[in-house]
């Protein structure tokens, strides 16, 4: 199978695998995993914070972070498509007791001005408090869309003047850096905590780590816990992690270019109706005649290629490195033969 359902697919690889087979490992509860505190200590100072936390995954940095940030009544501001709403279990929610407020965005990226006007004063007890405003870059309900960072420290400003906290999903930051040329540095300094990916396009096999000041990572060391967060020997995950930092940041541009590459063909594809551009590795486009979104990827599975629903008539793939160009190139010419 040709799977493009997510970068999350990847498998370890060999030389992975040995590393993490290999790694200096400790009890993680008791801060005495030596890996992990490497590859904490790596990120943190690599997006310029003084500390960081290794979890199983982004949607649980994303809830840490969320938690710590906030209290129960609060209010998150963030767009319709955010992961931390649509994907992660009604977590913000159910964890911290906070409510979302959705402001106006194209492909995942809102402005300033539409932070501002979400505010809610802080001394009308009949609102819930604005605490949080999050951000997630590259977006995937957008395509794959790519901040621009003065419109992120434009919107710094406003939480700065409304005493709010500022947090990045960042479950494909790599992919964004590696397109718009900026520094983790560079993204680091707007945000008061950054949630950071290892297991999607950079091809670890599990693990995310949330970073911050030290206050706020030994608040979150605690909320983690209490989510059944702590790991043992977990140096073992982190191994993995380090050797994609090591191995797999450089190349991430072939996704993008795999993933162009098939945005383009998609085109000639009489079953797809629009494509969203492409900026990075993840590729949505919408299917012709509210053609059904199961009926299509039925098809394409019959074939050998595997995507995602992404709406009714909406179909998202992408690119990862697992499938490589002659993957690409025969995952293309079953679209254009497929028979809907």
């Amino acid at each position: 199978m040709i799977d493009l359902r997510s970068d999350t697919v990847t498998k370890p690889t060999p030389a992975m695998r040995e590393a993490m087979a290999q790694a200096e490992v400790g009890d993680d509860v008791f801060g005495e995993d030596p890996t992990v505190n490497a590859l904490e200590a790596r990120l943190a100072k690599l997006f310029g914070h003084e500390a960081g936390l290794f979890c199983p995954s982004g949607t649980q940095t994303n809830q840490i972070a969320i938690n710590v940030h906030t209290r129960p009544g609060d209010e998150v501001i963030c767009e319709e498509g955010a992961h931390i709403y649509r994907y992660e279990g009604g977590g913000t929610m159910a964890t911290s007791g906070c409510s979302v407020k959705f402001v106006p965005a194209d492909r995942g990226r809102f402005k300033a001005e539409d932070v501002a006007a979400a505010v809610n004063a802080p001394d009308a007890a009949y609102l819930a408090r604005t605490r949080l405003v999050v951000v997630e870059n590259s977006s995937n309900r957008g395509g794959g869309s790519i901040w621009d960072l003065a419109e992120v420290s434009r919107i710094k400003q406003v939480c700065d003047h409304h005493g709010l906290a500022l947090h990045l999903d960042g479950a494909r930051i790599f992919n964004a850096m590696a397109e718009d040329g900026r520094s983790p540095q560079e993204w680091g300094a707007p945000f008061d905590s950054i949630s950071i990916c290892l297991s999607k396009g950079l091809g670890a096999p599990v693990g995310s780590v949330l970073v911050g000041s030290s206050e706020f990572i030994q608040q979150a060391r605690r909320v983690r816990k209490r989510l059944g967060g702590g790991m043992r020997q977990a140096g073992i995950l982190a191994a993995g992690c380090m050797y994609a930092l090591d191995h797999h940041v450089v190349r991430l541009r072939d996704d993008h270019a795999k993933a162009k590459m098939l945005a383009a063909a998609l085109h000639e594809v009489p079953a797809v109706e629009s494509v969203l551009p492409v900026q990075t590795n993840i590729v949505v486009f919408n299917l012709a005649n509210k053609l059904k979104a199961a009926k299509f990827l039925n098809k394409l599975r019959a074939e050998g290629v595997l995507g995602s629903e992404f709406g009714p008539s909406t179909v998202r793939m992408v690119t990862h490195m697992d499938v490589d160009v002659a993957g690409m190139k025969d995952a293309i010419a079953i679209l254009k033969k497929i028979d809907v």
